[in-house]
């Protein structure tokens, strides 16, 4: 209980520090940066669950209520920048493999779930079955994840002179409160279905599934208020910063480390692939750096919604890429574990 406290107060410190200082994005990366701090001065930190999940179904219901009939229609376009997706999630495996097995000496499980850029809890999963080192995995997937949340909003804003001070919905009180009921009928359906499916990424996309539909048909109308998607960046700031805690400094030494280099050469391969892309004019250079990017889905999402992205554009990419990971990478991996009397192991 103690240490989802400390996650709380920490977290709320980071958006009173990057308010009064005027930073960029107060609410996603105060928390992260608060929680990190924390986290390496040996604060004991825990997030809460349950809460987390539900924060991300309010992300669901904000990109599901931007569907309609013309946005399905031009999703039909999409099918070029989604057949470079696999090509992406080959190169950076190849690459991550190499690196982290060459240059760092991790064993062939670490290496391969370390590198593929897909849910952190499946990795997990996949990569404690196959044999690796989950509290690497752990740390390396969390640095992925916090480099890239925290490098892109500057990297838009600089680029692209995307704007970050957007508000990202229209006000509760100027909602009306059936549509608040639908959004929440959206988030707790969506998600419970979803997650008795089985479905990788059940609280986000039941609702935003769901959401689409009621959208699609009619019933709803708006996105889920500012408060809600302010409320969503905050728990998964303070997520990503409390993944940190009880962290080592030989940990930091070598699985941070390593972690960070990796992310330097995605960060190079996805804007690689995002200027060919907005080049060949296959699609604008805003949508398609975060189409590409391989963030969390949830954290990406947040920084689509705020710069005013095409958000069919943006999750039909990140959710192509998880799927890509989740089904291939157990598969792949068999396929090219090396052999016991390999001397590369």
């Amino acid at each position: 209980m103690r240490a989802h406290i400390y996650a709380f107060l920490c977290a709320g410190l980071g958006v009173l520090a990057f308010k009064l200082l005027q930073l960029p994005l107060p609410w996603l990366l105060g928390p992260i940066f608060a929680c990190l701090i924390a986290a390496l001065l040996g604060v004991p930190m825990r997030g809460v669950k349950v809460i987390n999940e539900a924060m991300r179904s309010i992300l669901g219901v904000a990109v599901g209520a931007t569907f309609s009939l013309a946005l399905l229609v031009s999703m039909g376009a999409m099918w070029p920048t989604l057949l470079l997706i696999p090509v992406m999630t080959t190169c950076i495996g190849l690459v991550g493999v190499f690196y982290f097995q060459r240059l760092w000496g991790f064993d062939f499980a670490t290496s391969y779930y370390s590198a593929m850029p897909g849910g952190l809890q499946d990795m997990l999963i996949f990569g404690e079955e196959a044999g690796g080192n989950v509290r690497t995995l752990a740390l390396i997937h969390a640095t992925r994840v916090l480099v890239i949340v925290v490098t892109l909003p500057f990297l838009l804003a600089w680029v692209w002179d995307a704007d970050l001070s957007n508000p990202p919905g229209a006000p509760a009180a100027s909602i009306a409160l059936s549509q608040l009921g639908w959004m929440i009928f959206c988030g707790l359906v969506g998600w419970q279905l979803a997650k008795r499916m089985g479905m990788f990424g059940a609280s986000i996309l039941g609702p935003l599934l769901l959401a689409a539909l009621l959208s699609l048909t009619g019933i709803l109308h708006h996105r889920p208020p500012s408060e809600a998607i302010w409320a969503a960046q905050f728990f998964i700031g303070m997520s990503v910063g409390c993944k940190y805690a009880g962290v080592t400094m030989a940990e930091i030494r070598k699985d941070v480390t390593a972690g960070l280099g990796f992310c330097i050469l995605l960060l190079l391969l996805a804007m690689i692939f995002a200027e060919g892309i907005h080049l060949a004019g296959l699609a604008p250079a805003l949508e398609t750096v975060l189409a590409f990017a391989p963030g969390g889905q949830a954290e990406l999402t947040v920084l689509a919604l705020i710069v005013g992205a095409d958000m069919a554009f943006v999750v039909a990419h990140h959710v192509l890429r998880i799927f890509i990971v989740i089904l291939g990478a157990p598969l792949f991996a068999r396929l090219f574990r090396p052999k016991p009397d390999d001397a590369t192991l």
